[in-house]
């Protein structure tokens, strides 16, 4: 190691700097189809913290949800307006609870269920007012188990209770700071702070827990840190931002302002490659990553070669300088 590598490497250790490496392929599941472990384009995908994977079905009108490797462990749902029932579900999310909460779009609300789908409760209309949705795209619950869901054609995020007690809202059609175009996937990191894919405008944007705006990146176009129409978003507990660059078939990932980190992916059904990824989520400890492959019909998940790199683990931060 010469000196500027050992300079660097006192500077993360002392600081406790978490070292990135690169992400490589590590499986997949699915397939077309109605049966188990099938699906019709799923959108959304979402990890409770016993590692469970959740994911949104949109043609098949339900819920799957699987092992932390894709064994099938049982799903609900059909098409229709009933309780349990869906109509094009988005978005999934998870509560420390294990409540999944699940953006119903076209029947315009949100429901919640246990970890094994049983009913548990609704919220939501079709219209304007709070409360009210047009189109329920995305949904995201923070550390306070309040819950964020993204109201697609009304160009606006709504917050409310666990339960749905509304709280508030922000956004409206437009390009300017806290404005929105085809709004789609929303997370919530650690520390409250609420990212949104502002698909039609081609960039991410993030809002304090009350909708205070913070900050944003990206731009149309194809080099690193823009996009063509982000889907989704997700944030690790370490604040590494995940983000579904939808028509560009690749994950890009930041830093939780919004500087470049890497990527990966290109068009086509190999592993590794992506049609039109829909949705991503990390696990809980931040080493694993879910990818909604939407038009392959399929989950794939990678791993971090060199997950976190904490002061007490020396010798694998050695490892990455020589």
């Amino acid at each position: 190691m010469n000196k500027l590598g050992i300079i660097t490497l006192a500077v993360l250790v002392l600081a406790g700097v978490y070292v990135w490496g690169a992400w490589v392929y590590e499986g997949k599941w699915g397939g077309p189809g109605t049966g188990n472990g099938q699906f019709d384009l799923p959108r959304g995908v979402a990890v409770a913290s016993d590692g469970a994977v959740y994911v949104t079905d949109f043609y098949n009108h339900r819920v799957q949800y699987f092992s932390a490797t894709g064994s099938f462990l049982g799903k609900w749902g059909s098409y229709g307006s009933s309780n349990g029932s869906f109509n094009l579900p988005y978005h999934g999310a998870v509560a420390s609870t294990g409540f999944v909460y699940v953006a119903d779009g076209f029947n315009h609300r949100v429901q919640y269920f246990t970890s094994s789908g049983s009913f548990l409760g609704k919220w939501g209309s079709r219209g304007t007012g709070p409360g009210q949705f047009e189109f329920a795209v995305g949904v995201a619950v923070a550390p306070d188990k309040n819950v964020y869901v993204v109201d697609g054609r009304n160009r606006r995020i709504q917050y409310f209770t666990s339960s749905g007690s509304f709280l508030g809202t922000w956004g409206k059609d437009g390009t300017g700071k806290g404005e929105f175009r085809s709004p789609g996937g929303v997370a919530v990191a650690a520390n409250g702070n609420v990212y949104v894919a502002d698909s039609g405008n081609h960039r991410i944007q993030y809002f304090t827990a009350t909708g205070s705006f913070l900050g944003q990146w990206g731009s149309p176009g194809e080099g690193n840190g823009q996009f063509n129409m982000p889907a989704d978003v997700d944030v690790t507990r370490k604040g590494i931002v995940f983000v579904a660059d939808f028509r560009h078939h690749r994950l890009q990932y930041f830093t939780s302002s919004g500087s470049f980190l890497g990527k990966w992916g290109s068009p086509g059904s190999g592993n590794g490659q992506f049609l039109f990824p829909c949705g991503v989520a990390a696990n809980s400890r931040g080493d694993r990553v879910y990818v909604v492959d939407s038009f392959n019909d399929r989950i794939q998940y990678f791993r971090d070669t060199e997950y976190a790199v904490s002061p007490t683990s020396l010798g694998r931060v050695k490892a990455l300088f020589r």
